[in-house]
């Protein structure tokens, strides 16, 4: 999500409110007293000084709205430029004062809006938002945030609506990738993409992380509709502006399984298995290159601690990730299916509907796969991979 602002979004937010697909990372036990569970950074980093002064100014000024604001909002970037969730409980801490209030003030209330969002708690964080664009309809911040919630639970007439609130308060580049990303979910998806990448041209001076942004929207566009050049080209234009991006890493990395080039993944991910949704994708990849080895089986067994973790803490966000680990890794159809068919009730992305696909292809029940398909047909959903697992299914295979 975008820092406040009155034309152009800070991309580092603004990414971080589209990567609905959690990067929180489960608690982990190590095997034993001598594994390096992670290198700390330096307290006397510049980074880690400048977060401590906050910190050390938050505990004498507890009750200072600003500061605590501002503290949080700078833990939610390094949150999502180090990929490290604890960040995002740092942030909620610092809002700890106002964070149970009905009405918080306006900027805490859109920081746990955002908050709120990222643990999969939609209703909650549309009722923030909603109230924060009730008394001030001129705040792009909630209008965005807003949108991109709408288009996860599949609300595009919502969702549209919302985008459109953007084009006199952001920037031309923020509005179309907004309206764009609903419109390939609507049977718009060719003119979307169209515009979307001419928009992108004429917004050459955007800042690199706006240009990921736009550029994985654009990869995951062609990929859905077959065009695995044009796809690879986008993916890989984006990684050279921001090599860390967690969304980027996953959604490319998908890529490269669809395409078979596991070897591709495993060197792409193989340093960030920190990241549960990439240590899925490092599993994927190490499953779909041969036989089962003593990697895998140490990755299965890692995954299937975090994923249990997940389950006894009430946390559903992983629940995409379960359900692909379960249909993949462990060959669990009627496990994944009933995760995927949990995770459906709560977001409807494509990769949604794939993975509750797959999981009723294999598990043969064409009921449960009811849902996915009506939805497909009634909104146009054009996604190639989706479309094939439909004809599967209706022909009984």
């Amino acid at each position: 999500m975008p820092k406040r602002f009155a034309r152009i979004a800070v991309p580092a937010l603004l990414l971080y409110a589209l990567a609905v697909p959690a990067i929180q990372a489960a608690p982990y036990l190590p095997a034993s007293g001598g594994t390096v569970v992670e290198r700390l950074a330096r307290r006397t980093a510049p980074l880690q000084r400048e977060l401590a002064a906050l910190r050390a100014q938050l505990a004498a000024r507890p009750g200072d709205v600003a500061l605590a604001t501002r503290t949080a909002q700078r833990y939610i970037t390094v949150a999502r430029q180090e990929t490290d969730p604890r960040y995002f409980g740092y942030a909620q801490a610092a809002l700890a004062p106002w964070w149970a209030m009905p009405a918080p003030p306006p900027q805490v209330r859109l920081l746990r809006a955002m908050l709120l969002q990222s643990t999969h708690h939609f209703t909650e964080a549309l009722r923030d938002l909603d109230a924060i664009v009730s008394a001030d309809s001129s705040n792009p911040q909630a209008w965005l945030t807003r949108a991109i919630v709408q288009t996860v639970r599949g609300e595009y007439q919502a969702a549209t609506a919302s985008c459109a609130r953007l084009s006199s308060l952001s920037t031309e580049l923020v509005t179309i990738t907004c309206v764009a990303n609903v419109g390939t979910m609507t049977g718009r998806s060719a003119r979307s993409e169209a515009l979307l990448e001419l928009t992108l041209r004429r917004n050459q001076e955007a800042d690199a992380g706006m240009q990921v942004w736009v550029l994985t929207l654009l990869g995951e566009m062609a990929q859905r509709r077959g065009d695995a050049k044009a796809a690879e080209e986008r993916f890989k234009r984006a990684l050279v502006l921001d090599p860390r991006d967690s969304y980027l890493l996953g959604a490319y990395a998908d890529f490269l399984l669809e395409q078979q080039r596991a070897a591709e993944v495993l060197a792409l991910v193989k340093d960030r298995t920190r990241i549960d949704g990439l240590l899925l994708r490092y599993a994927l990849a190490l499953h779909q290159d041969g036989p089962a080895s003593d990697t895998l089986r140490n990755a299965d067994a890692e995954l299937k601690a975090r994923f249990d973790a997940a389950m006894q803490r009430g946390d559903t966000v992983h629940q995409r990730e379960q359900a692909r680990y379960e249909l993949h890794i462990r060959g669990d159809a009627k496990t994944a299916l009933a995760l995927a068919q949990q995770n459906w009730v709560v977001q409807k992305e494509s990769a949604d509907m794939r993975v509750l696909l797959e999981a009723a292809a294999k598990a043969g029940d064409k009921a449960a796969a009811a849902p996915v398909i009506d939805w497909v047909a009634k909104h146009a959903v054009e996604d190639v991979a989706v479309a094939r697992l439909v004809r599967q299914i209706k022909a009984g295979a």
